[in-house]
């Protein structure tokens, strides 16, 4: 049984097919937004629910679709323990700091220096509850004239955050001829533009959900490109060390506080723990006191506890175990589903970082039906349909994505000894859907 997976799914915020009953009561017209569903991966959530009868993560769930690693000790590569406890004195039940608590802006920032050789200081971090309400306050804030670009294929959540701060985008084509890999320059293209509007890529890296990565050369070039006059860039950094070796763009930045980049980081993946709600954004100085000026208005700062925890996450000689850990037990699994998924003949076109595979049924078949007949069995995957950006926002029926025959397995939060079962549930399920497919054709 998947412990916090059943923790995650019972804290949801419910669909609103599941709050129909309230739906049908309610007389008086909501004051607020009908424009706010949630995120793709809980309506698929709440899919498996209503297929299968209980919870994903429940005893007898495969949480193929779950974006989260294991939380526990990865013994067999060395990793180290994760803490049990820490110390909570009468100073900790201050009201926090906007920006966050100087001993865990202290331990991001010798991190990063430690790790990648730059030398940025406490005051370029920004403390937020979670990876997402920091990218959700940079682009709450970009200016009128700033222009976001975004692979076709990302993270589900980041269109949601787009379309509820009414930032301005354009979609940068991930196709099968580019591996799903577009080059840095595309997302730099100003063709039709006018010299007022400037440019900010948001792109995850390692990619969620293909695991596409820019390192070496590539990466040096894109952040060269994000610090040119005009430009920025967002650099969702959460998948970080899931790459051999670990990867950010801070190695390669200039000048940081003469700059417009913004690095995203947190403790929900390779810290191996994302129920602590810690996550930061590492720009200027000038950009992280814009941030924190909303803090002090807008979310009051984060729980000192869990700023607390981090901090012993990131104890220098722990962090370094933790982070080979991470490479080689993710790098292993990440092997090792890929060859049983290109020996039942499905397209793997997954890069070298992060947890999950991002894979291509055969023609015929889509990602749609494979979940429900998945469902069946007690396990999903996440359809590609939702990481589409160029989808419309409220799922209009008649918009047919390009990529309904790809779909994202994760391999986050399965513990080794699973692997069989695993291949063998994914296996049977398939090979029946090809034998129905085939049936059909002959009739």
């Amino acid at each position: 049984m998947c412990v916090l997976c059943y923790r995650e799914t019972m804290s949801e915020p419910r669909s609103y097919s599941g709050d129909a009953e309230y739906n049908e009561s309610a007389k008086v017209e909501s004051f607020l937004s009908d424009n706010c569903p949630p995120m793709g991966i809980y309506e698929t959530l709440y899919a498996f629910r209503d297929a299968f009868g209980s919870f994903m993560g429940s005893e007898g769930t495969h949480p193929w679709s779950q974006g989260f690693p294991l939380t526990t000790q990865l013994e067999m590569f060395d990793g180290p323990p994760l803490p049990d406890e820490i110390e909570v004195t009468w100073e900790d039940r201050f009201y926090p700091k906007a920006w966050g608590h100087p001993q865990l802006r202290e331990s991001i920032s010798d991190y990063y220096n430690s790790q990648y050789g730059s030398s940025i200081s406490p005051e370029n971090i920004m403390v937020f509850a979670g990876g997402r309400p920091g990218i959700y306050t940079v682009l709450a804030y970009l200016k009128e004239h700033v222009q976001v670009r975004i692979g076709n294929i990302e993270w589900p959540a980041y269109l949601d955050i787009m379309e509820q701060t009414k930032t301005s985008f354009q979609v940068v084509p991930f196709t099968r001829e580019n591996n799903f890999h577009p080059g840095n320059s595309e997302y730099f293209d100003r063709l039709g533009l006018n010299a007022k509007t400037h440019l900010m890529p948001v792109i995850s890296n390692p990619q969620n959900p293909s695991g596409q990565t820019r390192s070496g050369e590539e990466l040096r070039e894109l952040i060269e490109m994000a610090e040119s006059a005009g430009n920025g860039i967002l650099l969702d950094e959460a998948y970080e060390m899931f790459h051999s070796p670990s990867v950010s763009g801070i190695e390669y930045v200039q000048d940081l506080d003469n700059s417009n980049i913004f690095l995203a980081g947190a403790c929900t993946k390779g810290l191996q723990c994302p129920g602590i709600r810690i996550g930061w954004i590492v720009a200027s100085k000038k950009n992280i006191e814009t941030m924190s000026n909303y803090s002090s208005f807008g979310m009051g700062g984060v729980s000192h506890p869990s700023q607390l925890y981090a901090v012993k996450l990131l104890e220098p000689a722990r962090v370094k175990r933790a982070r080979k850990a991470i490479e080689r037990h993710y790098n292993w699994q990440r092997e090792r589903y890929g060859k049983a998924f290109e020996d039942m003949g499905l397209g793997v076109y997954t890069g070298n970082g992060g947890f999950y595979h991002w894979l291509e049924l055969p023609p015929g078949m889509n990602s749609a039906e494979l979940n429900r007949r998945l469902f069946k069995r007690g396990a999903a995957i996440l359809s590609a349909s939702d990481c589409d950006m160029a989808r419309p926002h409220s799922k209009d029926p008649s918009y047919v994505t390009p990529y309904s025959r790809f779909f994202r397995f994760s391999f986050g939060p399965l513990l080794p000894e699973t692997f069989d079962s695993d291949i063998q549930i994914f296996s049977e399920v398939l090979d029946e859907y090809k034998s129905d497919l085939e049936h059909d054709i002959s009739i």
